[in-house]
């Protein structure tokens, strides 16, 4: 891995094209605003891509030097093509990329693929949100207050059809009474995946300090590990241990 942590942020990017209300809030695209506020970090490397780049925007070049993937997926998912699923997939497993999973992307193609889950949950209209850190000793906390309030975001609610966390970081209480599972992480392979939930195209959340002060926490968590080692999962046979 690079001394940068070299940060790689996908968006389907077309709500902000079509929609004004969103490209009144993001007018650089969802990407763009992520990709903003990660690149006044001077330990990363940001890269922006989009659905409809050539290799919807992640070929070969981009992927493989990518050590931590965010990806922000709603209405388009089923025009990701399978293959890239499976690159996606092969660079968490085997190469140890983290994954950060944002919003829908709960239903997106490598989210399922990466967890062996549906992702399925309750939703609905747009309210007040506070989030609480139930987990204040986990490095994606770091410096995160006990609580704070999104005034606005879409309600997302339990029950959530993921498996069990490898660890549950943050919970969401909605003012019509719902809560949510916010931020959870899974540990798959070599690789490293979060979940957070904030982020509806027609909600400012990823203009609020403390989430994209959990964003930030949530890239340099999931950087790849340095094992000394890598594993080639075709390997047929493995001469014992001396």
């Amino acid at each position: 891995m690079s001394e940068k942590i070299r940060v790689t942020v996908w968006n389907e990017f077309r709500h902000e094209k079509t929609e004004e209300a969103a490209r009144a809030i993001y007018p650089e695209g969802i990407h763009g605003a992520i990709g903003a506020f990660l690149s006044k970090n001077s330990d990363m490397e940001v890269r922006l891509a989009a659905l409809d780049d050539p290799g919807q925007g992640l070929p070969d070049e981009i992927l493989n030097s990518t050590d931590v993937l965010l990806w922000w997926g709603h209405m388009h998912h089923g025009e990701v093509k399978d293959e890239l699923v499976e690159r996606i997939r092969r660079r968490v497993y085997v190469d140890g990329m983290g994954f950060i999973a944002l919003h829908s992307a709960h239903h997106s193609k490598p989210f399922r693929a990466l967890v062996g889950a549906t992702g399925n949950l309750l939703w609905g209209d747009e309210q007040k949100e506070i989030v609480w850190n139930i987990l204040p000793s986990h490095p994606i906390a770091a410096g995160v207050p006990q609580h704070f309030t999104l005034p606005e975001e879409e309600l997302y609610a339990e029950p959530f059809q993921i498996p069990r966390p490898d660890a549950h970081i943050f919970e969401g209480w909605y003012e019509h009474g719902y809560v949510f599972r916010t931020g959870v992480t899974f540990l798959r392979g070599a690789g490293k995946i979060f979940y957070f939930q904030p982020g509806h195209e027609t909600c400012p959340s990823y203009h609020n300090e403390t989430v994209q002060r959990i964003i930030t926490n949530a890239v340099r968590w999931a950087k790849p590990a340095d094992f000394g080692y890598k594993v080639d999962p075709g390997a047929p046979w493995v001469p014992p241990i001396a």
